[in-house]
């Protein structure tokens, strides 16, 4: 079942035109890359769209540039609401993404572990799990 809300459009803009940063970590997340959790970018939630989002551990990384130091009311307001659907929200800026890689994926896997609900799915199944073909 595919949800189109009305943030749909501008996260697919936003997945067009993505950052160095976003970038580099999307490279490193995809595909079940992280402990086997599924992450996608640019995805609506409510009124918002967060860069990327877990949505079986309910976690949610927002990356910041620049920007982001002259607008911590909103960030904040942002945050605020998302925390409370049930989301954890963890923001890194641009520069750590891009200077400390691997420190960033270290801080997300330590996050996202006590934050889970279930386990992330198998990928593939287990031996025994497939349809007969």
């Amino acid at each position: 079942m595919i949800i189109r809300t009305t943030r749909t459009p501008m996260a697919r803009r936003l997945r067009a035109q993505p950052t160095q940063a976003e970038t580099l970590l999307w490279r490193r997340l995809r595909n079940r890359q992280l402990d086997g959790w599924k992450f996608r970018r640019q995805f609506p939630i409510d009124r918002f769209v967060v860069d990327f989002c877990c949505t079986e551990a309910r976690l949610v990384i927002e990356l910041d540039g620049g920007q982001h130091g002259q607008q911590t009311e909103q960030d904040a307001a942002r945050t605020e609401v998302l925390s409370a659907m049930g989301y954890l929200v963890v923001r890194f800026w641009n520069n750590d993404v891009l200077s400390n890689i691997d420190g960033v994926l270290e801080t997300i896997a330590r996050t996202i572990r006590p934050h889970a609900f279930d386990p992330p799915h198998p990928s593939p199944l287990p031996e025994g799990e497939r349809e007969p073909r």
